[in-house]
């Protein structure tokens, strides 16, 4: 027996709003994730500053500036994932150095 054409929608309606939940859980959740990787950064940047106004070890600071190249790629990785293609911005935000970004084969 055929559906009637009020049960096929009433159908779809409970179908879209199933998606729509799991939409916004996927959202918050890329959300959530984008802010983590956001802080990451920024503790990296801030790591390297510290260690600059100190002006200590060589092999340290290099530990950081590889360190600070991981968390970068990795938040790059996540904002490319969220459809957030262009970094000018966030590179000048979190003040991103030259050579950190060389490290992911960025030109300056």
């Amino acid at each position: 027996m055929p559906l009637a054409r009020s049960d096929l929608l009433a159908l779809r309606m409970r179908l879209d709003s199933g998606f729509e939940t799991f939409t916004g859980e996927v959202a918050a959740e890329q959300a959530s994730s984008l802010g983590y990787q956001g802080r990451q950064v920024e503790k990296a940047m801030q790591a390297l500053r510290d260690h600059d106004a100190r002006g200590s070890d060589g092999a340290v600071r290099l530990a950081l500036v590889k360190a600070a190249a991981r968390q970068v790629w990795a938040f790059f990785v996540q904002r490319e994932l969220c459809g957030l293609r262009d970094q000018k911005e966030v590179i000048r935000i979190y003040g991103i150095p030259p050579e950190v970004l060389r490290r992911l084969g960025a030109m300056d």
